[in-house]
């Protein structure tokens, strides 16, 4: 049942659902956004926790409407006045019934409202549904030559994977309890290793404090992106062995940023009511690898994010997502030139890491 599920509600309010789910072990907990078609009637988050792990089960769920101002849950006397002759539930009793990639859901309000969805989900690949256009080296760079600078954003991958953030890789999707839970919790253990003491209250120390966390190794709702072509060759080509014999491809990225910003809202809230692809650049507070690495960071609530770029490419009619994948044979020379622009292990991760990592490169064969 873990997982993201989006769909259609049906019944006394018509609109999209998009449900949240984190498996807690003994039983299921998350958030469903309830999304009306009809913009006079407020969006609402239904909070829960399963009783069990039952492949069907009935619970309560605790709901409060979302302002649509901010996209975030709030309490009803905060914008009734937006919503005149408009009452909100408080509760709402579901049924959920799970079958494979299909989950099917029945609530009552205690007002007396009914909803139901019926939703099928894509089985989960780790695959890549974007198909790559096959490039040497040298056609690579000859190719990004001719890219308008700062329209396009990078990203290097060891294989042509989905994007998907670390935080939905590892099985998690409630996002209300990663800021509730492990945002406090990593605050707790970091400040005392820190020279900043980051102030969450702060909308952009809290975003770099995010941002620092997942450059070390914590997985986040972010995506790593850079400016630079060749840095994004770089982190596509890092980890290959030197002696790679295999017929695989690595893969980059191409994402319009100039059109995505232009085209759709940015947020920088995590959890709010809707799904959204966000492009972010953080202050560097910490976090010296930002700069040589041209960092820049997406912040989403959505685990298949190719398929919303897919949906929003066919609203526009036009192309965000483009990618070229190189053969893993042109390992070796690839690094060697990218070492001659000044892009090592050294000069991306500053610190004794990245300079033993680059000597390593440098005085081993393998």
């Amino acid at each position: 049942m873990k997982g993201q599920w989006i769909g259609r509600i049906k019944g006394d309010i018509e609109g999209q659902i998009i449900a949240d789910i984190d498996d807690l072990e003994k039983n299921y907990g998350g958030v469903a956004f309830v999304l009306p078609d009809k913009k006079e009637l407020p969006a609402s988050a239904g909070f829960f926790q399963t009783p069990d792990k039952e492949a069907e089960t009935n619970f309560k769920a605790y709901t409060m409407p979302v302002d649509p101002r901010t996209g975030q849950p709030c309490s009803w006397k905060d914008i009734q006045n937006l919503y005149p002759g408009i009452t909100h539930s408080s509760e709402a009793t579901v049924n959920i019934r799970f079958e494979e990639n299909e989950l099917h859901l029945k609530a009552k309000t205690d007002l007396g409202t009914n909803v139901e969805s019926n939703i099928t989900r894509k089985p989960l690949t780790t695959s890549s549904d974007v198909k790559g256009d096959i490039k040497t080296w040298e056609e690579y760079k000859s190719f990004v030559s001719t890219l308008s600078k700062q329209k396009n954003l990078f990203r290097g991958q060891r294989k042509p994977w989905k994007l998907r953030t670390a935080f939905h890789r590892k099985g998690r999707y409630d996002l209300t309890r990663f800021l509730r839970d492990d945002i406090p919790r990593l605050h707790r253990h970091l400040s005392g290793r820190t020279s900043h003491v980051f102030n969450l209250e702060i909308p952009n120390e809290n975003g770099a404090f995010l941002n620092l966390v997942q450059h070390h190794g914590y997985p986040t709702p972010l995506l790593d992106w850079t400016y630079s072509p060749y840095v994004a060759a770089f982190f596509a080509f890092r980890g290959i062995p030197k002696n790679e014999k295999s017929e695989n491809f690595v893969r980059i990225y191409i994402f319009d940023e100039e059109n995505w910003r232009n085209h759709w809202s940015q947020l920088i809230m995590l959890n709010v009511a809707g799904l959204h692809l966000s492009i972010m650049e953080f202050l560097a507070i910490e976090n010296e690898r930002l700069i040589p690495q041209q960092s820049v960071t997406t912040v989403t609530n959505i685990d298949d994010i190719e398929s919303y770029i897919k949906e929003k490419e066919a609203q526009k009619e036009c192309r965000y997502l483009t990618a070229i994948d190189i053969s893993v044979s042109e390992r070796n020379r690839v690094m060697q030139e990218l070492s001659f622009m000044g892009i090592t292990a050294g000069s991306m991760f500053p610190g004794l890491d990245g300079a033993c990592e680059e000597l390593r490169e440098r005085m081993f064969n393998e």
